[in-house]
């Protein structure tokens, strides 16, 4: 029976070592971490247990019959994030560069199998060369069965999938599909076709880091949500975005108590606003001083920056937040900011996490870039994502909402519950200035003093309709509240809709404008 032990101890232990000691120096002196260390920084203390790490592969082609992998070039298992089961799998690089073959592919399915069964959030490090070529057809079907248990997944267990490395080719579908990906600075590389392949190709010369690196995907793709300088502060943001989601979509995500008062009455926010309507304020500063503790977890910082999406809490709660940012191109919305809104929109209501709008849209961006981008497909995919949103709807108006765009950051007719507006709040087709100009053009034109009359017209414009007092007469608005109250409103509100049930018809599923 001791020999069997010893054998066995140490079996795992090469295991344990995957490409051997060289080859994990090698890792570290990349500045990244191995594929153990990494699960180790994810979960609780103790908590990981491994499951298939004897699984091989069983390729005789070009010579693999003699090949070691230990693990398969791949870590899976399953642990706890602040007691909370997660199921994980790690590539490993230090073995044959994490190529993923057959069996490399069966252990991530098994786990994400699991993962469906026990209903908890599976989270996935990427770092690997990309199919194993050795294996030919058997590493493509390996990744079709990933992708194919990805969508199975998809709003049904939360999907974190952090590249810790290379990401090349079809590799990239499968973080593509999950619901977030993290990037690390000078490590993580995503792209369908190398810089070497683009230069035979096309005759373009772009570098790995501007082709696929991490700031590509988080500012100008907006492929990836988040972006951290190390893989230590990459894991520690995977656990805090855990903190405000659900462990799957028949769970409430998880509440946090806090000593924040939900009666806090803020005077600042009744002077945030400027009093020039085209002034520009920093709508982030109304969202943090609206969270407990005052903590806003923005996803997808850096691409689309005129809307702001992330998650907050209130009164403990987790809250979606989706709000216009005066700060960049006025607050428009654009072909960008309607996906990642729509997005986001969509993640939210798969989890049941309620959802707060804050609202100050002049339009539209106008433009033939938008126009011929298609601009009018992809803001439909925000107006789709609300009408689809079973989950509390709250509206802020917090200064402009003109023509269709304030329908598309969702007024009473798309879904909104509650719909308040601050005093200063200005609903109509379009801007006092634009629609004076166009009612009142013959009284501008014949007036001695045009300047004058057309800024007398204005002021009757705001006056007669694009006040919030208009849109609350006709129950349009809910109320029109004192800004400082805004979070004991808000409170009020969401703790009201706690019990909402609500249903889309019987259908197959819908088919939203991509």
């Amino acid at each position: 029976m001791d020999n069997k032990l010893e054998r066995l101890v140490k079996a795992k232990e090469k295991i344990r070592l995957g490409g051997g000691e060289k080859r994990i120096e090698k890792q570290h002196e990349r500045g990244k971490h191995t594929a153990r260390e990494r699960i180790d920084m994810l979960l609780d203390e103790g908590s990981f247990v491994e499951i298939d790490a004897f699984v091989k592969h069983r390729c005789n082609n070009f010579g693999m019959e003699s090949v070691e992998t230990p693990g398969e070039g791949v870590v899976t298992g399953y642990g706890t994030v602040d007691g909370r089961l997660i199921f994980v799998y790690a590539q490993d690089f230090t073995v044959l560069g994490g190529s993923l073959g057959e069996m490399h592919a069966e252990k991530i399915c098994k786990v994400q199998e699991m993962a469906i069964k026990m209903g908890a959030p599976i989270v996935g490090f990427n770092d690997s060369g990309g199919a194993r070529i050795q294996e030919g057809v058997d590493a493509l079907s390996g990744y079709g069965k990933i992708f194919y248990r990805n969508t199975k997944a998809s709003g049904v267990i939360p999907q974190i999938t952090a590249i810790m490395g290379p990401s090349a080719g079809g590799a990239v579908y499968s973080p593509a599909i999950t619901d977030f990906i993290f990037m690390v600075e000078k490590t993580s590389m995503m792209f369908i076709t190398g810089p070497q392949v683009i230069k035979t190709v096309t005759g373009e010369e772009v570098s790995q880091e501007e082709l696929g690196g991490a700031m590509t995907h988080n500012r100008t793709s907006g492929v990836a949500h988040f972006v951290d300088n190390s893989e230590e502060e990459c894991i520690e943001r995977i656990k805090k975005l855990l903190s405000f989601l659900p462990s799957n979509n028949l769970e409430d995500p998880p509440y946090v108590e806090t000593e924040d008062d939900i009666n806090r009455i803020e005077d600042r926010l009744n002077e945030i606003v400027p009093e020039n309507p085209n002034k520009p304020y920093d709508m982030k500063e109304i969202i943090t001083i609206i969270a407990d503790d005052n903590d806003f977890f923005e996803v997808q910082p850096y691409f689309a920056q005129n809307i702001i999406t992330g998650y907050i809490r209130i009164n403990g709660k987790t809250v979606g937040v989706i709000g216009n940012q005066p700060k960049v191109l006025a607050g428009c919305l654009d072909i960008n900011a309607s996906d990642k809104a729509g997005r986001f929109i969509r993640t939210c209501d798969a989890y049941n996490i309620p959802l707060l709008n804050l609202v100050d849209v002049p339009g539209f961006l106008p433009g033939t870039e938008q126009e011929y981008g298609g601009i009018i497909r992809h803001g439909a995919k925000m107006l789709y994502a609300y009408s689809e949103a079973t989950v509390p709807k709250v509206t802020v108006i917090i200064r402009k909402a003109y023509g269709g765009a304030y329908i598309a950051m969702c007024n009473k007719e798309l879904g909104a519950d509650q719909v308040f507006a601050w005093p200063n709040a200005e609903i109509a087709v379009m801007g006092p200035d634009g629609a004076a100009n166009i009612i009142f053009k013959h009284d501008i034109k014949e007036s001695e003093d045009p300047m004058e009359t057309r800024a007398e017209k204005i002021e009757e414009y705001r006056h007669t309709v694009a006040n919030p007092y208009i849109a609350a007469s006709r129950g349009y608005v809910d109320d029109v509240i004192v800004p400082s109250t805004t979070r004991q409103r808000l409170a009020s509100a969401f703790d009201m809709l706690q019990s909402k049930r609500e249903t889309n018809p019987a259908k197959k599923h819908g088919n939203i404008p991509l």
